[in-house]
């Protein structure tokens, strides 16, 4: 089961609740899946009615907006939630991709804008940032899988003081294999993290992606971290 312990502040655990507002089945799960598995407690709401009664009945952390809903639509929700002065911090997904779009729904009151199709990476960090200038809390500043060390903040890994070069799908795989340490991490969960929704499902990319992690966390070492589980994923084990 995914932690809850994202966010500290003075040593106490601080557990975030984000809202979801996105009609889309394939992209509400997608992203859903993902907040979930990153350690956020999540609501989700379909149409922009429901997303507006539970953004007024429940303090949210940071929420995702999507332009185009049924009834009330994303930049309506947003200008009637700014109008009755609930603050919470909005990223706006859309499909316009335009200037104009974009500082449309920023004027509006989003505080960013993602244009589809995304990656989870980026949706991910965006909400971190977001989360980070609204509340002052701060996530934990490194990773610890011993002996693998993640920077958060610089991104920089070392293993046993051993300095690492990552490229930045590898550092991500790497973030998502250590938040879920000891846990397996399905094929499915990586594409859905690493690459965008629209991407197909029977491709290989996740097999040479873990293949090209290893080599950088394992090869030159004599006790592996990264392992197989045939038929269910990959897991990371701390010696």
């Amino acid at each position: 089961m995914a932690t809850l312990a994202l966010y500290q502040v003075k040593g106490r655990v601080v557990a975030m609740r984000l809202l979801v507002v996105e009609d889309d089945d394939k992209i509400a799960k997608f992203v859903v899946t993902a907040l979930k598995q990153a350690g956020f407690a999540v609501d989700l709401a379909k149409d922009g009615e429901d997303g507006l009664e539970l953004a007024l009945s429940t303090g949210y952390d940071a929420a995702v907006v999507d332009v185009m809903l049924p009834g009330l639509s994303g930049l309506e929700l947003i200008g009637e939630l700014r109008n009755r002065k609930v603050r919470v911090p909005v990223i706006i997904l859309s499909a316009r991709r335009s200037v104009d779009d974009r500082v449309k729904g920023l004027l509006r009151g989003g505080d960013d804008y993602l244009t589809k199709p995304f990656s989870l990476s980026e949706l991910l960090a965006r909400i971190h940032a977001l989360i980070r200038r609204s509340t002052n809390v701060a996530e934990p500043a490194q990773l610890i899988v011993q002996p693998l060390v993640l920077d958060l903040q610089t991104r920089e890994v070392t293993r046993s003081g051993q300095r690492l070069v990552l490229q930045l799908k590898e550092f991500t795989l790497l973030e998502l294999l250590m938040r879920n340490a000891g846990r397996p991490v399905s094929k499915g969960t990586i594409l859905e993290r690493l690459w965008d929704y629209n991407y197909d499902p029977q491709t290989n990319v996740v097999d040479v992606l873990v293949c090209r992690l290893r080599s950088r966390v394992d090869r030159d070492f004599p006790d592996k971290m990264i392992h197989t589980i045939r038929g269910v994923g990959y897991v990371l084990s701390g010696l």
